[in-house]
């Protein structure tokens, strides 16, 4: 049975990176794909220097692409359903029964947005007209009006920063709930209007969104922001034992690596336990792959030479 170097899963730009950074060293890799990516209704990713407003799904086939230029180098449509150490490494096994191995494995298999089932038009208008990030969409939506969707402190709180930055009318909505009271007076010094009224729809398109209230009222926005919880999108982590943060993220050290011993993760799934969130852009996912792919690389290097750690 071939043991590979490395197993990447996550096709996204963190996995796609770390992929392609141990591919160059000439290391014998294997990168699974669920194919299910979290920015998928993302049209255009932002703060990537030379690729800004580029479309996420052809950097992923470019990247893809590119990786056919290494023979070393695998790309395989496939789910990973288990994983567990052994046998000099890890064996992950795939939905149809298959079994991969692999020296060291890297987990790059990123995040799912949790959206609200009972608001209806959520999730389809999700990345089209209603966002989850200003730093990635906030220019676009300079001037406009905007909403914002939420009840907890952390989604009302991102009233007060898209105000600062990006519009003189926005209204926060909380959808059926009340406003933090550490929030209350921030939004009332600021302008910001609250409704308090369930959200039951929001319906339209860009530029031209209605966001419908239980009781029949009406709010028309030309753009809505919701900053939905998470959850791992694989349960692969915590199957290996990994430390899981209370906010769901592997927890990672500079390297990259988890709390287990060969076991690498990047991208937004894994964040640094000091810092408050997993950051999501695409260049920070794909900066993590490289620095992931480097220091297993590293790691495997001083094994086999014999060095120690």
């Amino acid at each position: 049975m071939t043991m590979y170097d490395v197993i990447v899963v996550g096709g996204g730009p963190a996995g796609l990176n770390a992929a392609l950074v141990s591919g160059r060293q000439r290391r014998k890799v294997l990168l699974l794909d669920s194919g299910s990516p979290r920015n998928a209704p993302a049209d255009e990713m932002h703060m990537f220097l030379s690729r800004d407003g580029f479309d996420p799904a052809e950097l992923r086939r470019i990247g893809r692409e590119q990786l056919g230029a290494y023979p070393n180098v695998s790309v395989r449509e496939a789910t990973v359903t288990d994983a567990a150490a052994g046998q000099g490494g890890f064996a992950l096994t795939l939905a149809d029964g298959t079994v991969e191995r692999a020296r060291r494995l890297v987990l790059a298999t990123g995040q799912v947005d949790v959206l609200d089932e009972q608001v209806e038009g959520l999730s389809a208008l999700f990345g089209k007209g209603v966002y989850h990030c200003p730093f990635c969409h906030g220019w676009e939506t300079s001037g406009l009006t905007l909403a914002v969707l939420g009840h907890e402190l952390p989604q009302v709180m991102q009233s007060l920063y898209v105000a600062d930055r990006f519009s003189g009318d926005v209204v926060v909505c909380t959808n059926g709930r009340p406003v933090p009271e550490q929030a209350a007076g921030r939004l009332a010094a600021a302008g910001i209007a609250v409704e308090e009224a369930a959200v039951t729809r929001i319906e339209g398109e860009a530029g031209a969104l209605r966001l419908v209230f239980d009781d029949g009222r009406v709010l028309e926005r030309q753009a809505v922001y919701h900053r939905a919880p998470t959850r791992q999108h694989s349960g692969l982590a915590e199957r290996l034992g990994c430390h899981i943060l209370p906010d769901g993220c592997v927890r990672v050290d500079e390297f990259q690596r988890t709390s287990v011993p060969g076991v690498y993760a990047a991208g937004d799934t894994a964040r640094l336990e000091a810092l408050p969130d997993a950051l999501t852009f695409v260049i920070t996912g794909a900066a993590d792959g490289a620095r992931a792919a480097v220091w297993l690389d590293q790691e495997l290097f001083r094994e086999d030479a014999g060095l120690g750690g």
